[in-house]
């Protein structure tokens, strides 16, 4: 074999296996990210970490998705002008970011069922999601347990 074909069969394997490491870095997901079941099955919930580093979730399935023949809207939004915006696909988890191995922080919740917003915190834990939400300190809170949507 020439010197020329043995540099490039090089250079080939090597872009090779750059572009592998990088499409398999790329792909690897957060433990927290997929769809979830909120506590009662009711709804799931798709997490997803964005760009800015972030995780958010919104709902993407709704058990009972009519109300009256129609798509169930956030109704008992605080907000008069967001009460006219469906329930599916309602963003209800915002701006958590990952603290430790197993914990979520700094992120808030919102409550369709009252149309409020909490401060939350989420703890992983395998197939179960702790979720904290509460006001002022997480001594004022209630936790629900999500299950993991296979």
């Amino acid at each position: 074999m020439s010197v020329i074909k043995k540099h490039f069969i090089r250079l080939a394997l090597i872009m090779l296996t750059v572009v592998s490491a990088h499409s398999m870095a790329s792909a690897q997901t957060d433990q927290v990210e997929g769809l979830w079941y909120n506590d009662i099955k009711s709804a799931k919930i798709q997490i997803t970490k964005a760009n800015d580093g972030k995780f958010y979730g919104k709902v993407v399935w709704l058990k009972e998705p009519l109300k009256n023949g129609k798509p169930k809207v956030d109704e008992l939004n605080q907000d008069e002008k967001l009460r006219s915006r469906p329930r599916l696909g309602l963003p209800v988890l915002a701006g958590f970011v990952k603290d430790g191995a197993d914990k979520y922080t700094d992120g808030t919740i919102y409550d369709p069922n009252n149309g409020k917003t909490y401060s939350c915190k989420m703890t992983y834990k395998g197939k179960m999601l702790a979720i904290r939400g509460y006001v002022g300190i997480s001594l004022f809170g209630r936790t629900t347990t999500w299950t993991r949507s296979e």
